[in-house]
């Protein structure tokens, strides 16, 4: 579980120090990831997308282009959460994705929608 949530540390800054067998796919994740950041802030901050408790977007007000944003959001973070879980003896995209949500929830600014465990949503305060 240390492992994992090491992991996740590098995960948050950028990938820096993931090692993957696909470094070049990984870089072109990362590139797409930070290029779609803006807006999926923007999403975020009209309370369209929120993050689930698995560690994915989740459409809340289907508003602009939420579905679009969201869906590329969340292939791209499979595949992170895919290749975290290889890296970690074999933890599955759904654990990974699990504690992913936790740290997520965490770091969110005030106002973004978050599932809890239950299912459950709340507006961070």
């Amino acid at each position: 579980m240390k492992r994992i949530l090491l992991c996740f540390a590098l995960f948050v800054s950028l990938f820096g120090s993931v090692v993957v067998t696909r470094a070049e796919d990984l870089a072109a994740i990362k590139s797409r990831m930070e290029q779609r950041l803006p807006a999926l802030d923007a999403l975020r901050k009209k309370g369209a997308i929120g993050e689930n408790n698995r560690g994915l977007t989740e459409v809340r007000q289907n508003v602009d282009d939420a579905g679009t944003v969201s869906a590329a959001e969340n292939r791209d973070r499979l595949l992170v959460y895919a290749e975290i879980g290889k890296g970690q003896g074999g933890a599955s995209v759904e654990q990974v994705g699990r504690l992913r949500a936790r740290q997520i929830a965490k770091s969110s600014t005030p106002g973004v929608w978050l599932q809890q465990e239950s299912g459950e949503w709340y507006q961070k305060k």
